[in-house]
Parts: C-alpha cells; sequence; structure tokens
C-alpha cells in the first residue's frame, strides 16, 4: 500500500500482484461505444486508456524511488517526516486519479478503465473504491479472469472471505494456466482456514493440504517465483506433526530460486529453525554462520541460543527415569 510508506516495487498493470489487486492478465473486452461510432474513435479510446496506465506507472516507479531513497535517508539520520512524504505521494497521484476519473465517467462501459483504476486505487489503499470499479467492470465483463481474480482478493481483505473462494475459482475455471490465481486462492485458503474449513468441509490439515496442491500448481507454472516457493515452504509450519524432509525440501527449493543474499539469508534462517526442532544441531549452526545481514541478526541470535541450549541437554541414559532430568520437549519451528 503505497501510502502506508511501505517498501514497494515497481507496480504495473499488467498482471496481477500476488497479495495484491494487480490488473487485468489480458486486456479485458470492451463495450466502448454504441453501434455506429467510426473505429477512429475506438482507436481514439484505447491511446487514451494506455497513456493513462503509463502515466500511472511512471508515478508509481517515481514514488517508489522516493520511499527507497527516503528509507536510505533515514538510515542516516536524514529523510522527510513520514507526514511531509505522504503529502507529496498524494499530490504526484492526483492527477493521475483525476485522469482515471475523468476516464470511466466519460467512457462508462469501458471494463478495461474500470481493471486499472480499481488498481491505482487499491495501490493507494482504498478498497471499498476499487471494490465498486471491479463490481462495475465485472457487469461488463464476466468472462474477464482477472477481475474475478481482484475482487476475491478484496473479498479476502474486507469480506465475506467464502466469496473470494468463489472468486478464485472462478478465475481459475476460465484461465487455468494463469499461476498467481493459484498462489492467490492458496494464501487466501492458509490465511482463513476456519472459513475455508467450513466452506470446503474439511478439517484444518485438509484445508493446509488443499492450499499446498494450489500451491503446487502454481509453482508448476512459475518455478523461479521467490514468493511463491517461500509461501509454499512455510505453510509447513502448521502441519502436525511437522514433515521435517518436505519442508527442508521445500526451503531447499526457494533457496534455489531467491534472487538476492538477502533472500537467501532468509532461507538460512528457516533451514536453522527446522534442523533445530529436528534435533540437527550441527546442521542448524552451519546455517545460521552463513547469515550475516544486519536485517536477522535478532532472529540469529535467538535461534543460536535455542541450539545452545538443546546442546546443554542432558544425554539419555539407560538410569530409572526417576534418576534421569526432564527432557525438554522440542522447540516449535513456528514459534
Amino acid at each position: 500500500m503505497v501510502l502506508g510508506l511501505v517498501a514497494v516495487t515497481a507496480v504495473t498493470h499488467s498482471v496481477p500482484a500476488a497479495n495484491g489487486l494487480g490488473g487485468a492478465a489480458d486486456p479485458p473486452s470492451q463495450a466502448l461505444a454504441a453501434p455506429g461510432v467510426v473505429s477512429e474513435s475506438k482507436g481514439a479510446i484505447d491511446a487514451e486508456y494506455h497513456k493513462i496506465m503509463d502515466d500511472d506507472d511512471e508515478a508509481q516507479a517515481e514514488v517508489d524511488r522516493w520511499i527507497r531513497e527516503n528509507q536510505e535517508y533515514a538510515a542516516k539520520g536524514a529523510g522527510l517526516p513520514q507526514a511531509e512524504l505522504t503529502r507529496r505521494i498524494r499530490e504526484r497521484f492526483e492527477p493521475v486519479r483525476k485522469a482515471y476519473e475523468d476516464f470511466v465517467k466519460r467512457h462508462p462501459e469501458h471494463a478495461g478503465g474500470r481493471v486499472a483504476y480499481a488498481s491505482f486505487l487499491g495501490d493507494l489503499g482504498d478498497e471499498q473504491a476499487a471494490k465498486e470499479q471491479l463490481e462495475t467492470a465485472l457487469t461488463l465483463d464476466a468472462k474477464d479472469a482477472a477481475i474475478y481474480n481482484n475482487l476475491a482478493n478484496i473479498y479476502g481483505h474486507l469480506g465475506p472471505v467464502k466469496k473470494a473462494f468463489e472468486y478464485f475459482t472462478k478465475a481459475i475455471e476460465l484461465k487455468p494456466a494463469e499461476p498467481v490465481y493459484y498462489h492467490n486462492f492458496g494464501t487466501t485458503v492458509y490465511v482463513f482456514r476456519k472459513d475455508a474449513m467450513e466452506y470446503f468441509a474439511l478439517n484444518e490439515q485438509q484445508v493446509i493440504e488443499k492450499a499446498l496442491g494450489l500451491y503446487s500448481n502454481a509453482l508448476r507454472l512459475d518455478p523461479d517465483n521467490f514468493p511463491l516457493a517461500s509461501d509454499v515452504a512455510e505453510t509447513y509450519y502448521t502441519i502436525k506433526p511437522m514433515r521435517t524432509d518436505e519442508a527442508l525440501k521445500a526451503w531447499t527449493n526457494a533457496l534455489h530460486v531467491a534472487h538476492s543474499d538477502v533472500e537467501r539469508e532468509g532461507v538460512y534462517i528457516h533451514l536453522a529453525r527446522i534442523k533445530m526442532a529436528a534435533g540437527r544441531l550441527a546442521e542448524a549452526g552451519a546455517h545460521l554462520n552463513a547469515v550475516t545481514n544486519t536485517l536477522y541478526s535478532e532472529l540469529k541470535s535467538r535461534i543460536a541460543s535455542r541450539i545452545q541450549e538443546r546442546q546443554r541437554e542432558p544425554k539419555e541414559t539407560n538410569a530409572p527415569p526417576s534418576a534421569v532430568p526432564e527432557k525438554k520437549q522440542p522447540l516449535d519451528p513456528g514459534s
């Protein structure tokens, strides 16, 4: 959410974001004008539509750069106050908002314009307004999978969550080869497990398996997606008892598709936690030794302390039970 001043990456309108609104994956079919309007008019409308999206992307990229630079300055004791940066961001986006508003007012049956406007509103955190635009777009083009996906994401945030399940299912039915739809669906099922249990008539572990199945489809279609691979691996923390070998395999897969040292070291943290919980303390320590980024200093310290505690636990003996100190339970890797 841009106005929340979190670190973000440049937002475009080509593919729906994994956990956000996104835009249409394909240009939706559009009812642009009444019969009899010359083709040049349609071309002019499309040109205006794409120009607004280009301006939107340009504004998003500039704001992203402001946020990154301000974070760097803040780390050095400088940087703008958050209120001032927020004001600048709002001012930068205002002409884009007005352009979208004017476009959908003059071309109310242009489904693509409404989808793009909804994505813009979602980036600003105005999900209710985005929902209204998408619901109107759906009445104009009921076969656009991206509209169902984007609405499902909003229902996942605003409710009802069960509507999100319905709309993700419809998006996948319309476009079964789009990995982001499976990813979004899997995340929503995983996060809202109680709702999913009721909707699909499953128990919690079966719901987790369903989420893993959706993630598996997404990975099959997009095997180099690190955030997706990480989501798959994190799911194993909630499976009881933990399937250690499968969890380690999932995190190893995430390690193979990591794109930066920060991502790789984050994976090392998870590998250390799981191996520590499994009693493979030397291997866990080796993973921690590979973590050098200060971003992970606190987590690294906590896991290292737990490893030391486990190493100090008395070894099992053949002495009568009363003579053996009570053994600590394995630490929950998700704690």
